[in-house]
């Protein structure tokens, strides 16, 4: 622990050094000034993080208070060729969204040395509303981003670490916070057409009403792929945002609904493409799927003053998710098959509350951040023994209640011209209870609780360039069943007394993080940053949904280095490469191996925009390289690279109509977009041995597509 905390223990004791050496060495000249001009107020712009369209092309030179965060804007968005929502993620320098399933499920995330699963480690909101669930049928963290529309996207800010005393559960790798607009310029109406039956309608715009705006946004989605059995997603997906300005004040109300369906397309064993028992679009079960549907509202206030700002928003949330899966097919059950159900319902209601005052702390400027978060999950959820989505036995069924409180606070400082400080303490408190279960002796209660100290020192600028110092303590919650779990669902029976006992889950999980960085704007039009990072995870025992028990997991330590750069020569041009490299282990040399499997480890992202030219011609290419990686914790078995090379290219013929192509695959590659490495027996296996046959199961990217869009505006 010591060791851990070294770095930052120095840097908070440099802080308070400072403070102590500024408020007791002042004459009493510089006292008496001070106390002359108590009254002037001055607020740090150069401490927030400004919500712009411009994204990644403006300077955050003085502006940041870290080199892995910034913010990306609709102009970097509307030129980006995106196959799915969860796509715009990919934004945020290092993070790969990949899928291995159905559409409509929530996408797999890569960042950091990190394979994300479906959101754990990465928060992810919208206009501040928290976008993961903890205790999700299917994963820890689930973040289905399938709602999002991306011409809404106004911007979106991004922070990598857990170094923000604004971020709390699920943001020790990261988190991102996506902007809706309030009004938008025009009305729009888009239609979408592509191969394997991609259609996609779009109407959006905004409206002048009283003293505000009502912008709107409404599509329908259809894919079907180039599955064997087709995805047959369909999507309904809408939002209503309402919102006022009346000079140092505001407030806006918005609402959202989705509802989608599709069959899923899961990962399939290599053995069985290779022998030909099936296509390399194949299935193996062809009656998986899902359906999710999402309604919420949010209610959003602030005000701001020369002295300070206040901000307090509400929201509440619907989500269910029925959706069935089967990665093993016949090693559990040969007859039936292996094929599981896992329903998730639930209710979400938050809130959250900020008040910065602007003031002086001695002779320096300083403001002063006060917030409290709150959330409450009230969720039903299972987990089913089925067969072609008919529920033949029931493994666990439970009610469970999670509530957080999570009062924090935050203070920025600017010492010199050229050294600022960030520090920052908060507190997360968690009830975790399952009121109800189908096994008696999984029912129970469990509170807990961290405090999180958060520091930052910003050095610079010095021509144009800024040096940073970041160290956090974070953590990630457990699943309220895991953390409640006494017995092995698939043993137990409704007493006390029977099943397998299992060691409950730890509810809060502490992690340890540190990075060193600079940011560049020295070049003319080029906007670099460098961040060399380091995070540790203490050990836990983890939930996993797809069996309904506690998994041990080793403590690990991830760090890498990070460049991102995005270059504008003129106004009609850009570039932009990210380079990101890390490594991850497990620690205490366990005996399978020190390597965790699925953690990325080599991400680059480039590409070139263009647009207005010729008289209105805009777009650009994109590659993304996603590297190979250990799938087994000896390194013995590596997936191969996926690299995917794709392009835009669209027409303006005036102000009203627009033209545009995707096209997807350029290369016609023949990768995977995941890959697995486990046990699973099929019916054409000869043998099937305890534990399955070992296997690399994979989801094969599409291959060469294209997609044509119309789009009039009026």
């Amino acid at each position: 622990m010591k060791f851990k905390l070294t770095l930052l223990s120095f840097a908070i004791a440099a802080s308070f050094s400072a403070f102590a050496h500024a408020e007791y060495s002042e004459p009493e000249t510089a006292k008496k000034t001070q106390k002359e001009k108590a009254d002037k107020v001055v607020e740090l712009d150069e401490m927030v993080i400004k919500t712009t369209a411009e994204g990644r092309a403006e300077s955050l030179v003085g502006i940041a208070g870290s080199a892995s965060q910034g913010t990306v804007g609709q102009e970097q968005l509307k030129y980006r060729p995106v196959t799915r929502p969860s796509e715009i993620l990919e934004t945020v320098p290092g993070l790969i969204s990949s899928q291995h399933s159905g559409e409509g499920k929530a996408s797999q995330y890569y960042l950091r040395g990190f394979n994300l699963d479906h959101g754990t480690d990465f928060l992810t909101q919208v206009d501040g509303v928290p976008v993961n669930l903890g205790s999700h049928s299917h994963g820890q963290g689930w973040m289905d981003t399938n709602f999002l529309i991306p011409e809404m996207i106004k911007s979106m800010d991004y922070q990598k670490g857990n170094y923000y005393a604004e971020n709390g559960d699920f943001s020790s790798a990261g988190a991102a916070n996506i902007h809706y607009f309030n009004d938008l310029p025009e009305h729009t109406v888009k239609f979408t057409g592509g191969s394997f039956d991609y259609y996609r309608g779009l109407v959006m715009g905004s409206q002048k009403i009283g003293d505000g705006n009502l912008a709107y946004a409404g599509e329908t989605v259809h894919n079907g792929g180039p599955w064997q059995v087709s995805n047959e997603y369909l999507k309904f997906n809408g939002v209503l945002k309402y919102s006022e300005e009346h000079g140092n004040s505001g407030f806006s109300v918005t609402g959202m609904a989705m509802a989608a369906d599709w069959n899923s397309t899961d990962q399939i064993p290599k053995r069985a493409v290779a022998d030909g028992s099936i296509g390399r679009f194949g299935n193996v079960d062809p009656t998986d799927g899902g359906r999710s549907d999402r309604y919420s509202v949010t209610g959003e206030w602030h005000r701001q003053d020369k002295n300070s700002k206040t901000q307090i928003m509400a929201y509440g949330l619907y989500t269910s998710l029925n959706l069935y899966s089967n990665f093993t097919y016949f090693m559990d059950d040969p007859v039936n098959g292996d094929q599981f159900g896992q329903p998730d319902e639930r209710f979400v209601t938050g809130s959250k509350a900020t008040h910065t005052i602007f003031h002086k702390l001695g002779r320096f400027d300083s403001e002063s951040t006060f917030g409290l978060q709150f959330r409450n999950d009230n969720i039903n959820n299972a987990l089913l023994k089925t067969k072609a989505q008919q529920v033949l036995d029931i493994t666990r069924k439970d009610t469970v209640w999670v509530s957080s409180l999570s009062p924090y606070f935050d203070n920025k400082t600017m010492w010199t011209n050229w050294f600022k400080t960030d520090l920052g303490l908060r507190f997360d408190g968690y009830r975790f209870n399952v009121s109800k279960s189908n096994q008696a002796a999984n029912e129970g209660t469990v509170y807990d609780g961290l405090v999180s100290p958060k520091l930052g020192m910003v050095f610079g600028p010095w021509a144009e360039t800024e040096f940073y110092l970041n160290g956090g303590l974070g953590f990630h919650s457990n699943d309220g069943r895991g953390v409640n779990t006494n017995v092995d669902p698939k043993t137990g029976s409704s007493t006390d007394a029977d099943g397998n006992p299992i060691k409950p889950a730890v509810p809060l999980s502490r992690t340890y993080g540190a990075e060193v960085g600079m940011r560049s704007d020295w070049i003319k039009g080029l906007n670099s940053t460098l961040a060399i990072w380091w995070l540790d995870i203490d050990s836990e025992l983890l939930f996993v949904g797809d069996t309904g028990t506690t998994e041990a997991s080793h403590p690990s330590r991830r760090y890498g280095i990070e460049s991102a750069n995005y270059y504008s020569p003129n106004d009609w041009l850009t570039f932009d490469a990210d380079l990101s490299f890390s490594k991850a282990r497990f620690q205490g040399h366990p005996a399978e191996g020190s390597y965790i499997p699925g953690s990325v480890e080599t991400v680059i992202a480039s590409g070139a925009t263009f647009h207005d030219v010729f008289g209105g011609f805009y777009g650009g290419p994109r590659l993304r390289y996603f590297g190979p990686r250990a799938l087994i914790e000896d390194n013995s078995v590596r997936s191969k690279e996926t690299v995917m090379l794709s392009a835009m290219m669209g027409y303006e013929f005036n102000k009203h109509w627009k033209l545009q192509a995707e096209v997807f695959n350029l290369l016609g590659r023949k990768d995977s977009g995941i890959d697995y490495y486990y046990g699973s027996c099929l019916k054409t296996d000869t043998d099937c041995p305890a534990g399955g046959n070992q296997d690399i199961h994979f989801h094969p990217v599409e291959p060469l597509s294209f997609r044509m869009t119309l789009s009039t505006s009026f």
